[in-house]
């Protein structure tokens, strides 16, 4: 498989995982609705976007089994891979060729964005990674930032208080200084990927990148910032977040609901690079690819850090039903009473924005919701398994918490067999050799 966006778009195509629309689309509510058709379905290429020389791709990792392939795992290896590779981050090789640097313009409504939804402030690049450097360490950081187009030179860009880019950012700030960047739009999935599970401050997320993508990863330097970017990213944008300006936006957001106004820092384009026939990459805010690119590595730490202090612990879900944020299914060898209370607390711990958390045990899927409706029918008992902790901080994105003291109150269910019952009680009932049954052979007629 290529290590660049179109060897990705190659491999899921010979899997007939890719849809190709080559009808004309509008940019402007058309790509966002037919990608939300094809959600949790296969990726979709736009060939022909009206207005634009571009394509634009949705949906690239919308499912898990792509999110595996882009990793190069089994699909529930993922995490473990992911692990693996931050263990073993590996610098990758430089070269002078830059297959971006076929075009440049300087004018941002070159690109296709895309207007996602009706109340939104207008197009926003939503699959867009920053580059920077980290004053403090010396080392380059990556990670993924929504942009707003103002005008052809100018977006508003999203950053989270005391995240990387903004210590960068203020960083620069107090010094009187711009901070230098360079965005890419459109590279191969693994890249987005590692930038996604946000490793420890210092570490270069590309390097991470590179052991994903079997170290044949090759950077190449931008002019103006000095940032070391994929050589074949399909668009490079490099400037500088201003000190002095900002701009108010706001998006929808992975609950698939609106986020309050802000005031966010301003982005100026220096210059912008792009490949011949580029491909516009386009990220459906609140459905699937979204979910999964933040929600997985949240589930991966909440899997290590539940493990690393209960044994017990078998797996750990981030619930589609909860956003892939909200709620999270933990299954448990049970050893004790205790212990589902005791793995509770330690996911509200492990992830300050769970609302909900359900101990389910071993016997119980916990990524299969009726299972987990089942144990909660036959296991729990409101007056005696049923955790709640009041006001106490949540998620910003959460539409019924107190969002400018950011507190809500969080409920834990233990939905696990009582060792104070009769074990028979719980046991699941198996006809003995039902899965060797075929019942088209006992329909066919005589």
């Amino acid at each position: 498989m290529g290590q660049d966006l179109r060897g990705f778009l190659d491999a899921i195509g010979r899997k007939g995982d890719l849809a190709v629309v080559k009808k004309r689309v509008s940019p402007k509510y058309e790509v966002a609705a037919i990608t939300a058709k094809l959600d949790g379905s296969k990726a979709v290429l736009f060939e022909n976007i009206r207005g634009s020389k571009f394509r634009v791709v949705s949906n690239l990792v919308g499912t898990k089994s792509r999110f595996a392939i882009a990793v190069g795992s089994k699909e529930g290896l993922i995490h473990e891979k992911v692990s693996s590779a931050i263990n073993r981050a590996s610098r990758p090789k430089i070269t002078a060729k830059a297959s971006f640097r076929e075009n440049h313009s300087g004018d941002l409504y070159d690109l296709p964005m895309v207007t996602h939804f009706e109340k939104e402030p207008g197009a926003f690049v939503t699959s867009s990674i920053v580059y920077t450097m980290n004053q403090e360490t010396g080392t380059q950081n990556s990670s993924f930032h929504r942009l707003l187009r103002i005008d052809e030179r100018h977006f508003s860009i999203r950053m989270v208080e005391g995240r990387h880019l903004h210590r960068s950012y203020v960083y620069a700030k107090e010094r009187g200084e711009d901070l230098r960047v360079a965005i890419t739009v459109g590279v191969h999935p693994a890249i987005s990927i590692a930038g996604a599970y946000q490793a420890e401050w210092g570490r270069d997320e590309l390097e991470i990148a590179n052991v994903l993508l079997n170290r044949k990863l090759e950077l190449a330097m931008c002019p103006y910032s000095g940032m070391l970017v994929p050589s074949d990213a399909e668009i490079v944008m490099e400037g500088r977040i201003l000190k002095d300006r900002t701009h108010k936006e706001w998006m929808v957001e992975m609950l698939r609901t609106y986020d309050f106004k802000r005031e966010q820092p301003v982005f100026e384009l220096e210059r912008m690079y792009y490949r011949d026939n580029p491909i516009y990459h386009d990220i459906l805010s609140g459905y699937g690819e979204h979910r999964l690119l933040m929600g997985m590595p949240i589930e991966a730490k909440i899997n290590k850090n539940l493990r690393k202090t209960m044994p017990q612990v078998r797996k750990v879900v981030l619930s589609d039903g909860g956003c892939n944020w909200l709620h999270a299914v933990v299954q448990i060898s049970k050893k004790k009473e205790s212990d589902p209370r005791k793995a509770i607390d330690a996911a509200f711990g492990a992830h300050r924005s769970l609302k909900h958390v359900v101990v389910v045990d071993d016997d119980i899927d916990p990524s299969n919701p009726v299972e987990v409706e089942y144990a909660i029918a036959t296991r729990f008992q409101a007056d005696k398994n049923l955790v709640v902790v009041p006001r106490v901080r949540g998620s910003s994105l959460d539409p019924s918490s107190d969002q400018k003291k950011l507190l809500t109150t969080k409920m834990g269910m233990d939905a696990t067999k009582s060792f104070s019952k009769r074990p028979e009680g719980f046991e699941i009932a198996k006809i003995p050799g039902i899965e060797r049954i075929s019942v088209k052979k006992f329909l066919k007629s005589s």
